[in-house]
């Protein structure tokens, strides 16, 4: 492998701006003011040549001295490969009209002979910033593509020893480490090298071998969106060599990124195997080579820094490649191929524990707690409690003398709410609480290592068996057969059992655990006891989902976590990681609320049936939801859901005038029953909304001034059109039985309607005999701050309102409001009936989550924390061009994004991809709007001033880092 010293490039050739000007001119006729680029081993230089569209762009490249004609060449004959295959590649422009592409220009700079090429400047950006799992699947993809192209490709002539073909790294680094004046430095970098280099040498034979890219990094891939790379560029360092280090060369690249850790670099290593398979050698030998690539990234940047110290791209570039470094030694060699193994679809199975006595001798009744998100014992908010885990141990130890917590839990005692990282909370080792002191029995011989008096080791063949805590080593003993007591427990330990002389950490974050089992085992025979049930596979779960629900039955989010637990505005996972809830009004007071759960509880023990029964709570509920609304609305219909209540409150409508034409709002949704899906008129929900309507439903438009028909200073139009059309239905002939919307334009991000629309629209519709029916099931019920309902901020009392989403917080339970007189007129076509529609349990829930609203003072809150939320957001859109406005009221928010200010371009993809990046921060989000750029802000209503800076926090790294 290393018979030839590699070829440590010397720095760049010293070529000037008049220089690059004058050889672009003789060699192409290209005659501009030149503009220097970085680069660690050539000179590149843009020309920016204007053209019709202004974008018309050449580069040159001036190779460095130690790269010949021949390699130039090839690079430009691959290039054309590359291109063949349908991937964005700059191809060599021909020296003379009809001359090959291939051909470099011979140039002499100070009796120094070198090459130059003209190429195409290929449109875009290079990666940069955050870097999404879509952008890590498509470079990853990229390189397999680029390497399927060249499989073929041969160049002899092209073939060389340079420092970054991986096969000779080892000598490579040979010759720049006394380059690294940081004696800590280079030998971590000699030592992870040689570590990493024992696992590649024996791989090396069985290793493919063909052209490669050579350099296929976040700086050499384009992305015409500046998100996604589709294209390459930078054949500089193509060579024969092993293929696999494209890929390892690749995922080194991303390890700088923020939002990439080595769980995401995966991503790029499962879909360069989709395009071009990895052996198994390869598999194995790739995270090896990854190292190697960052140690030689940094050494060669102290190398390029000592002979060129003014080298400013090598200066900022060595950051970077720290980081790439660190990343890369971050976790144990057999933990990272681990991961690549995973990756690539090969098993990955942990170790097993070797088989031996117990652990504990003869002692049997061992208890085991549950710390998991979903343990009874964590109920309410106990798991934030600081001494939970010890508590919890207490009670458990009152029943067993030892008590252990299990292997492989992810336990939710070491989450946190408002935290952006994933947390490191599943256990790789078992922690042991005894009552007594406690004898340790030897499973199997082995050497005993004392590290301190709360530490001991009980070393045999590849295993550690290490206990620490409060233990008592058995005299100077350095052996010890099997069964015999080595030493004793004293206090609680941690017990883990890992390869011989490897750290094993005490808890690790969920996406790297199945990994460290590779290194650390399940101790859990030494007790008698099972292993823990394997938690929920997300992507399994969704697949079973997919194969019995309807796809028509959407989901949040391409991978959505698995929520199992829900408290107060979080939401958290199997795993443990704990989410803000920024979106969920159906749960208005707060996820598992306990007087909730207390009086469904109390009721369901005592009754729970039909509606048609008589029971007093039916009756207090109704009464409740007649008082909160004014006068002379004054008769409830309890029902089920939203969509029920709009459906009944449109059918009151049209019995009490007898007629069926309605009128209502544009970009509205108001449910999936065949009246309300009617009168929704939301493309977003239904791209064939307004198409689809049945004759008898009139849509007006929606009164939005930012990119209606009328600006803020015409708004007052917008009432009168309506008004007008309502008329022109009326001389017609077919006058509308109602008026319906929303009372805050709450499908569209909570947009306030302008002011005295629908007093005005109200007035129209009862001229001409209708009824108006305000939709408050989701800005209704204090969530909009001011006001309990969205058509007192209009200072209009409609006919009918139609309440649900908040009323039940999350139980099933709808309603409608209305006139006893109006009430009348649809019983004289018969009867109505909801069989669970304020049943004994709905209607408890109903007056309990009035009582929590009046005595949590949630709609107090909503003003406050809204008002101040709003403001923090409003100041992000002056820092931030694409956030332009933020609408609504209370804990009724959007945030609306768009590309520009001017034609108000809606931000359509860019919303989409910021809610993925905030889920990956820990927030919930979502778009709305028929245009899908409006992010909803709906969290429950007791959510805090700390949470509300939580989530501008996160949406600020969001719009300052990348989505």
């Amino acid at each position: 492998m290393d018979d030839v010293a590699p070829v440590v490039q010397p720095a760049p050739p010293e070529i000037d701006d008049a220089t690059a000007r004058r050889i672009a001119k003789d060699g192409w006729g290209v005659d501009a003011a030149p503009r220097s680029l970085g680069s660690h081993q050539d000179r590149n230089f843009l020309f920016d040549l204007g053209g019709e569209s202004g974008d018309e762009k050449r580069l040159l490249k001036v190779a460095n001295p130690s790269v010949s004609a021949a390699e130039l060449e090839a690079q430009s004959a691959a290039a054309e490969l590359i291109a063949a295959s349908g991937t964005r590649v700059p191809l060599a422009l021909p020296l003379a009209e009809g001359a090959d592409r291939s051909t470099a220009l011979r140039v002499e700079v100070e009796g120094t002979v070198m090459y130059a090429r003209l190429m195409e400047f290929l449109a875009g950006e290079t990666l940069s910033g955050y870097l999404s799992p879509t952008a890590i699947r498509a470079i990853g993809a990229l390189a397999g593509r680029v390497d399927s192209a060249l499989a073929d490709f041969s160049s002899p002539a092209a073939e060389r020893v340079h420092q970054w073909d991986l096969r000779h790294a080892r000598r490579t680094l040979e010759e720049l480490l006394p380059h690294v004046a940081d004696d800590q430095l280079r030998s971590q970098l000699e030592a992870e090298c040689t570590r990493a280099w024992a696992v590649v040498e024996p791989l090396a034979a069985d290793l493919p071998m063909q052209f490669i890219h050579g350099d296929l990094t976040d700086d050499n891939v384009i992305s015409t969106d500046g998100r996604v790379p589709d294209g390459v560029i930078d054949l500089g360092d193509l060579n024969l060599t092993w293929t696999v280090g494209e890929i390892a060369i690749t995922v080194s690249s991303l390890l700088h990124h923020d939002g990439v850790g080595l769980a995401e670099a995966m991503v790029a290593v499962t879909a360069y195997d989709a395009a071009r398979p990895l052996t198994d050698a390869e598999v194995e030998a790739l995270w090896p080579l990854v190292i190697v690539r960052a140690a030689t990234l940094v050494a060669s940047a102290h190398h390029v820094l000592g002979i060129d110290p003014d080298n400013a791209y090598a200066a900022e570039n060595l950051t970077h490649e720290e980081a790439i470094l660190n990343g890369a030694i971050s976790v144990p060699l057999a933990v990272a191929t681990a991961l690549v193994r995973r990756a690539t679809s090969r098993a990955a199975e942990g170790i097993a524990a070797p088989s031996g006595l117990p652990l504990l001798g003869d002692a049997t009744d061992v208890g085991v707690v549950d710390f998991s998100p979903t343990s009874a014992a964590l109920s309410n908010d106990t798991w934030l409690a600081e001494d939970a885990e010890r508590r919890i141990f207490g009670v458990a130890l009152a029943q067993h003398p030892i008590v252990i917590a299990p292997f492989d839990q992810s336990r939710l005692t070491r989450s946190q709410p408002l935290h952006t990282a994933e947390p490191a909370n599943v256990a790789l080792g078992i922690e042991l609480h005894t009552r007594d002191r406690m004898p340790l029995h030897a499973p199997w011989a082995g050497e005993v290592i004392s590290h301190t008096s709360s530490s001991v080791t009980l070393r045999s063949g590849e295993f550690d068996l290490r206990i620490d805590g409060v233990v008592e080593p058995v005299a100077q003993e350095t052996e010890a057969t099997v069964g015999e007591v080595f030493a004793h427990l004293l206090g609680p330990a941690w017990i883990a059992l890992g390869r011989t002389g490897l750290e094993i950490p005490r808890f690790v974050p969920r996406s790297l655990a199945s990994a460290w089992h590779a290194v650390a085992a399940d101790p859990s025979s030494l007790f008698g006891v099972e292993p823990s049930a394997a938690g929920a596979d997300a992507a399994r779960l969704l697949a079973r989902r997919d194969a019995v629900f309807a796809e028509v039955q959407e989901h949040y989010f391409a991978e959505p976590p698995v929520i199992v637990r829900g408290w107060r505005e979080y939401l958290i996972d199997a795993d443990g990681r704990v989410t803000l809830d920024t979106l969920n009004n159906v749960a208005s007071i707060g996820h598992g609320h306990p007087r909730i759960a207390a009086a469904v509880a109390e009721q369901w023990s005592l009754l729970n049936t039909n509606s048609r029964f008589h029971y007093p709570a039916v009756v207090e509920f109704a009464e409740r939801l007649a008082t909160l609304v004014p006068d002379p609305l004054d008769t409830v219909f309890l029902v089920n859901s939203g969509s029920e209540a709009v459906d009944l409150a449109l059918r009151l409508a049209q019995a009490w005038s007898s007629r069926l034409d309605v009128v209502a709002m544009r970009e509205a949704y108001h449910g999936w029953t065949y009246l309300s899906d009617a009168v929704s008129t939301s493309t977003a929900d239904n791209p064939d909304a307004l198409a689809t309507r049945p004759e008898w439903i009139h849509t007006v438009d929606a009164p939005n001034t930012f990119r209606g028909a009328y600006g803020l200073d015409e708004a007052h139009r917008f009432a009168e059109d309506a008004v007008a059309e309502i008329d022109r239905l009326a001389a017609d002939g077919t006058p509308p039985s109602a008026f319906l919307s929303e009372t805050f334009y709450g499908n569209a991000g909570g947009m306030k309607l302008p002011d005295g629309y629908l007093g005005a629209v109200y007035a129209a519709v009862r001229a001409h005999g209708g009824l108006a029916i305000a939709d408050e099931v989701q800005v209704g019920y204090g969530r909009l701050g001011d006001w309990f309902w969205g058509f007192q901020q209009q200072d209009a009392t409609p006919d009918v309102v139609t309440i649900a989403k908040a009323m039940g917080a999350g139980h099933p339970l709808g309603a409608v409001i209305t006139t006893r007189e109006i009430a009348e007129a649809y019983r004289r076509g018969g009867y109505f009936f909801s069989s669970a529609g304020g049943s004994p349990v709905s209607s408890v829930v109903g007056l309990t989550v009035l009582d929590i609203i009046r005595d949590e003072r949630l709609q107090e809150n909503a003003r406050d924390v809204g008002r101040y939320l709003k403001e923090r957001i409003e100041s992000l859109g002056q820092k931030h061009p694409l956030l332009a406005a933020v609408h609504g009221a209370g804990l009724y928010l959007g945030s609306e994004f768009v590309r520009d200010r001017d034609t108000w371009q809606p931000a359509t993809a860019e919303t989409a991809a910021i809610c993925d990046r905030l889920l990956s921060l820990g927030v919930i989000a979502q778009p709305t709007g028929d245009h899908q750029n409006i992010l909803k802000i709906k969290p429950p209503m007791c959510f805090s001033r700390k949470s509300a800076d939580f989530l501008v926090d996160a949406l600020d790294q969001v719009l300052t880092t990348g989505w």
